[in-house]
């Protein structure tokens, strides 16, 4: 089959913050649950489970070209789910080099100006989790004190570079 050694982290696509997650320990716990959503015509996906994240991911707000804002977000005790609805917390941190190129390169693949690109930090580097096109920004704007919504509305705001004009007769007049 498909599937990679267990733990598997499926998901159905309707659920959001957290909710429609689960962790499958054995293949034959895996099986079961994608029979069973097959059998509801559900929508889900299969992920493999990162053990060394430790229940951790990294929110990445891409606005245009870069990251504006970046916070770990860590699941509660017991729960491998960082959503901070699920009472996860989260804190500012530095994105590096390799996160930052991830989750710039994860945007622009999907056409998106703006978007929240969560990261979990493996042994072989960032691994995009999920691209959230309508982002929340309470969470993160708290959590790092950036003025998020701002620096959407400069990127919204700022003008497309103009075409470039070699200059010919005409275009230069003098006054």
């Amino acid at each position: 089959s498909m599937l990679g050694p267990p733990p598997h982290v499926i998901k159905l696509n309707e659920g959001t913050q957290g909710a429609g997650v689960m962790l499958t320990e054995k293949l034959s716990a895996s099986r079961g649950v994608i029979e069973t959503l097959r059998g509801l015509y559900a929508h889900f996906l299969v992920q493999e489970f990162i053990a060394e994240a430790k229940g951790a991911d990294l929110r990445c707000f891409v606005v245009g070209d870069r990251v504006v804002a970046a916070m770990r977000r860590q699941a509660p005790k017991g729960d491998f789910r960082s959503n901070l609805h699920r009472g996860g917390s989260a804190k500012a941190v530095r994105a590096t080099k390799a996160e930052i190129a991830t989750a710039v390169r994860a945007a622009k693949v999907l056409g998106l100006g703006v978007a929240g690109v969560d990261l979990i930090r493996s042994k072989r580097g960032p691994l995009v989790l999920e691209v959230n096109s309508s982002p929340g920004l309470e969470g993160i704007e708290e959590a790092t004190g950036v003025d998020v919504a701002g620096c959407i509305i400069e990127h919204v705001a700022a003008p497309a570079e103009p075409p470039r004009k070699h200059p010919r007769n005409g275009d230069l007049t003098d006054s």
